[in-house]
């Protein structure tokens, strides 16, 4: 995953989620990427 991703990806959790930005960057890429799937599938069907 680029940089960039990873930034857009931690922007969208911290605001959909409600996630803080400090719990996001500890975690994987692959943990991030998980839980933004999850994340994004449930907005597309709101």
């Amino acid at each position: 995953m680029s940089r960039q991703e990873r930034e857009n990806m931690i922007q969208f959790l911290t605001k959909v989620e409600g996630m803080t930005e400090r719990k996001l960057m500890v975690m994987t890429d692959a943990d991030i990427e998980h839980i933004y799937t999850r994340a994004y599938t449930m907005q597309e069907r709101i």
